[in-house]
């Protein structure tokens, strides 16, 4: 029986690998996600919000205003009431004695002596979860609380510095997993949904990085249902923000061989798709179209390297015309670069700086505009 789940695993493992990519449009994940985006790993802060928060948030859809839900979601949560907060959302549930009761999530509020906003928000952060009972199961059948919350809590963690917000996702998780197995599992699932699956809104491996860590450490999974987030741990930790990108070869249109590395432009995005890919081609567009791309461009400063990874350089060859011609536009002939990068998604975009060093992973088109304006607007 473990011998056949874990064949059946490595099967989704290699399928998982082969994934042509997303499709076109935005998948609704049905939840409030409120969802900014957030450019970790720079040093940099772009908004300062109504509480004189010190976030991390580098961009936002809002352009320049932070949304009016969010505002409400925090003011609430660090708000200083005598009564816990809970969610509006509720459930009534069938006690083990027949017993009726209404399932709700409860905030937590800052004590009234804390004044700072920054030292109440950190408050909100690590008591969020003192009224959760994770050993509660019944939790899971109710998502317009227990995943609401667990939405809510991403949205703030977004908020945090990286590494502090990694500390507490695995102190999270590490909570559950001690508790109820079938609860734990479930938080594992809306992880791998709002932080892993390339059409999430909110997608953010460094974040998904620590929930892999504790279900490959925790007593409460065996060894085949460990198999899984290793593999995903592993590929998580390639070529990660912050450290130095793999290098690679590739053969242009005239058969001219070049590598990454030989790159020597201050700014570098790799885009590697497909040209059959509708999503590929809009992505294609939009960026010929970035006005601050093409500033940097043609200031000899950033170079865009689009890479074909499949196995049909003819299909590449067929539509030469429709990559810009103020690209590097290459093809994988050594088919080395997919054991070197995770491509769980087409196009998957990298920006990285002269050393090669990755700034975005896996990025979305706003990330990108986003940072770029944000460099020239410090020069």
């Amino acid at each position: 029986m473990a011998t056949d789940m874990a064949t059946d695993m490595a099967t989704d493992m290699a399928m998982e690998k082969k994934s042509k990519g997303k499709p076109c449009g935005i998948n609704v994940f049905g939840f409030n996600t409120r969802w900014m985006i957030n450019l970790w790993g720079l040093n940099t802060r772009w908004i300062i919000n109504a509480f004189g928060l010190n976030t991390c948030w580098m961009f936002n859809p809002c352009r320049g205003k932070t949304c009016l839900a969010l505002l409400t979601s925090i003011l609430l949560l660090i708000s200083a009431c005598k009564n816990p907060a809970t969610s509006d959302a509720g459930q009534t549930l069938q006690g083990d004695a027949g017993k009726v009761e209404t399932a709700k999530f409860t905030h937590p509020n800052a004590p009234a002596m804390i004044t700072d906003p920054n030292s109440r928000f950190e408050y909100v952060i690590r008591h969020y979860w003192d009224h959760f009972d994770f050993a509660d199961a019944t939790y899971i059948p109710t998502p317009e609380i227990t995943e609401q919350a667990y939405v809510d809590y991403i949205d703030l963690l977004f908020r945090l510095p990286l590494r502090q917000a990694q500390a507490e996702m695995k102190n999270m998780m590490l909570k559950s997993a001690q508790n109820n197995k079938n609860l734990f599992l479930y938080f594992t699932d809306l992880a791998e949904k709002y932080l892993y699956d390339p059409n999430s809104p909110a997608l953010n491996e460094e974040l998904y990085i620590p929930v892999l860590e504790v279900m490959c450490q925790t007593p409460a999974l065996d060894d085949t249902e460990k198999i899984r987030p290793q593999h995903r741990l592993e590929w998580a930790n390639k070529n990660r923000m912050e450290t130095q990108a793999a290098d690679f070869q590739y053969v242009d249109f005239t058969g001219k061989t070049g590598s990454l590395y030989q790159i020597t432009t201050d700014i570098i995005l790799l885009f590697f798709g497909d040209p059959a890919c509708p999503s590929c081609k809009s992505h294609i567009e939009s960026l010929r179209n970035s006005a601050v791309i093409n500033r940097l461009i043609s200031e000899r400063r950033m170079t865009i390297l689009s890479m074909y990874t499949e196995q049909d350089p003819d299909e590449w060859k067929a539509n030469y015309a429709d990559y810009p011609s103020n690209w590097l536009n290459g093809y994988d002939k050594l088919l080395a670069i997919r054991d070197k990068y995770d491509l769980r998604a087409s196009p998957t975009m990298y920006l990285l700086d002269k050393n090669k060093i990755v700034i975005l992973k896996d990025v979305s088109l706003a990330h990108v505009d986003g940072y770029l304006n944000y460099m020239l607007q410090q020069q």
